[in-house]
C-alpha cells in the first residue's frame, strides 16, 4: 500500500491511497466466506460453494463490493498511522479506481486537529474580586438560618407578607378546569415567589375561608406557558415566629454554644465560599487570556456538529425537563433566534478552542492522570449528576467514556499550570495566592467546553 497526504486547509487533509490487488486477498476470502453463508446453490452444501460458482451466479462485482467495504477501514487506518495525523470524526471516502486483479485506489478527506503553537503565557495578568465579608453579610447568613428554624401558629386575621397560608387551587384554560390544575392543602409562604405570578396579591388581605381569582401564566404541567384563570381559596392563615437571636438559638441551630461562635463560623464559611468563587473567577479569566494569545483554526464540520449537539441537549433535555420549548425559552430570555444562534456558535467555538489548546499543553507539559486523580474527579462528577459513585462509574464504563474523564482531568491540570504561572490580583491590588486544585480547574474547563463536546463523540481513527 502507498499513501500520500494533501493539506487542504489547516484543519482538513486528503489521503490518496493505492492498494495492490494482492493485498486484498484476505478481504476477498472473507467476502466469499460471508456470501457462502448467505446463499444457497443447488448441488452444493451451504458454505461449500466454490468461488467460481459464486462469481457466475451472483457476479464478481458483488464479491468485490463486499471485499472493498471490508478492506477500506484497515487501509485507511494504516494510512492515518503512517502519516501520523490526528484525525477528527469520520472521513469522506471516494473510490477513484477499482481494477479487478490490478489495483484499488481511493481518497479519504477528513478533519484533523490543527497544529497549535503555545506562546509564553507567564505574562498573563488578571484581576479578580477581593475576598471581603462584611458584618451585613454575616447578619444575612444568620437571619437565613434563623428563618429555617421559624415556627408557625394559626391566626384569625387577614393574610400578610411573610405569613404561611394553606390554600386550595383550581386552574382553568379557556373556561375548562385542567385535569392537573387542581390542588388542595398547599402550604405557601407569601412573598416567597415559589408559586404562580400574581398569587401574592391575590391572597394578601384574605382571611381563612376567603377566595380570589387571578390570571397567571402556568409554569408547568399539561398547559405550561398558557394563560390560566386561577381560583385560590385560603383555608388557614398562620404567622411565622422567629426564634430569639441568642445563645439558646446558637445551640439549637448549630454545634456552637454561643451566638458569637455561630457568627464567627458563618463568617469563615462565607470567606471560604468567596475564596472558591475567586479561584473559579481567576481560572476563567486566565483561560480567556490564554485563548486570546493562541491562533486556533476550528474545523467547519466539527463546529457544525458541536452547535447541533448543544442545541439538541438544550431542547430535548434541559428545556424538556422544564416543560418548555425553544420558542418559549427565547421569549423568557428576551432573545431572538438570531441572537441565540450567535451565542451558541460563540460558545461552541470557545469550547473547541479550549480543548485544542489545553490538549496541546497536556502534551507539551507531559501531564499524566493517575488513578487517584481520576477517582476523585469521578466522585465529583457523580455528585453533580445526582448519581451514586458506583452508578456513575458503571455508566461511564458501559458508555466507553473513561477516556473523556481522563481528558477532563488532564485539561484541568493543564489549566492549573497556566494559572500558577499567571499573576492574579484582586480589586484591592493585592496578589492572590491560589491553592490550585486540578478538580476545580477541571470544572472550569467543563463549564467552557460543556462536558462532552462533539469532538470527543466524533473522534475515531479506526473506522472509515
Amino acid at each position: 500500500m502507498k499513501s500520500a497526504v494533501e493539506t487542504l486547509n489547516p484543519t482538513r487533509v486528503r489521503l490518496s491511497i493505492e492498494v495492490p490487488f494482492e493485498e486484498l486477498k484476505d478481504s476477498l476470502d472473507a467476502a466469499y466466506k460471508k456470501i457462502n453463508q448467505q446463499v444457497t446453490v443447488k448441488g452444493f452444501r451451504k458454505g461449500k460453494i466454490p468461488a467460481r460458482v459464486i462469481d457466475q451466479r451472483f457476479g464478481r462485482g458483488a464479491v468485490l463490493e463486499e471485499a472493498v467495504n471490508d478492506a477500506l477501514p484497515k487501509f485507511y487506518t494504516e494510512a492515518v498511522n503512517e502519516a501520523e495525523i490526528d484525525v477528527l470524526g469520520q472521513p469522506e471516502v471516494d473510490i477513484t479506481e477499482l481494477k479487478d486483479g490490478e489495483t484499488l485506489n481511493f481518497t479519504a478527506e477528513v478533519d484533523v486537529r490543527p497544529s497549535i503553537e503555545i506562546p509564553d503565557y507567564s505574562g498573563i495578568e488578571v484581576e479578580v474580586d477581593a475576598v471581603e465579608v462584611s458584618d451585613e453579610d454575616v447578619d444575612k447568613a444568620v437571619t437565613e438560618l434563623r428563618e429555617r428554624f421559624a415556627s408557625t401558629s394559626p391566626v384569625e386575621r387577614a393574610a400578610e407578607d411573610g405569613d404561611v397560608v394553606t390554600i386550595d387551587l383550581e386552574a382553568k384554560v379557556d373556561g375548562e378546569v385542567l385535569e392537573d390544575g387542581v390542588a388542595s392543602g398547599v402550604s405557601y409562604t407569601i412573598g416567597s415567589g415559589e408559586l404562580l405570578d400574581g398569587i401574592d396579591d391575590a391572597v394578601k388581605g384574605l382571611e381563612a375561608g376567603g377566595e380570589a381569582t387571578f390570571t397567571s401564566e402556568l409554569k408547568g404541567g399539561s398547559a405550561a406557558g398558557k394563560e390560566a384563570e386561577v381560583t385560590v381559596k385560603v383555608t388557614q392563615v398562620a404567622a411565622r415566629e422567629l426564634p430569639e437571636l441568642d445563645d439558646e438559638f446558637a445551640q439549637l441551630a448549630s454545634e456552637f454554644d454561643t451566638l458569637d461562635e455561630l457568627r464567627a463560623d458563618s463568617r469563615k464559611r462565607l470567606e471560604n465560599m468567596k475564596q472558591y468563587d475567586q479561584a473559579t473567577q481567576a481560572q476563567e479569566r486566565v483561560l480567556e487570556k490564554l485563548l486570546e494569545l493562541v491562533e486556533v483554526p476550528v474545523p467547519d464540520k466539527l463546529l457544525e456538529d458541536e452547535i447541533n449537539t448543544r442545541k439538541h441537549n438544550l431542547e430535548h433535555h434541559q428545556l424538556g425537563q422544564m416543560g418548555l420549548d425553544l420558542e418559549k425559552y427565547l421569549e423568557i430570555q428576551g432573545k431572538t433566534a438570531e441572537e441565540f444562534d450567535t451565542e451558541t456558535k460563540d460558545a461552541a467555538v470557545k469550547g473547541i478552542k479550549t480543548q485544542f489548546v489545553l490538549d496541546e499543553l497536556v502534551k507539551r507539559e507531559k501531564l499524566n492522570v493517575n488513578q487517584e486523580e481520576l477517582t476523585e474527579h469521578l466522585m465529583r462528577r457523580a455528585a453533580s449528576s445526582g448519581m451514586s459513585p458506583d452508578q456513575f462509574a458503571q455508566a461511564v464504563v458501559e458508555g466507553g467514556q473513561v477516556p473523556l474523564l481522563v481528558g477532563e482531568v488532564a485539561r484541568g491540570k493543564a489549566l492549573a499550570v497556566v494559572v500558577e504561572a499567571a499573576t492574579v490580583k484582586d480589586t484591592n491590588g493585592e496578589v492572590v495566592d491560589l491553592d490550585d486544585d486540578e478538580d476545580e480547574t477541571a470544572e472550569t474547563v467543563e463549564a467552557s467546553a460543556e462536558e462532552t463536546p462533539a469532538e470527543d463523540q466524533a473522534e475515531d481513527k479506526t473506522e472509515a
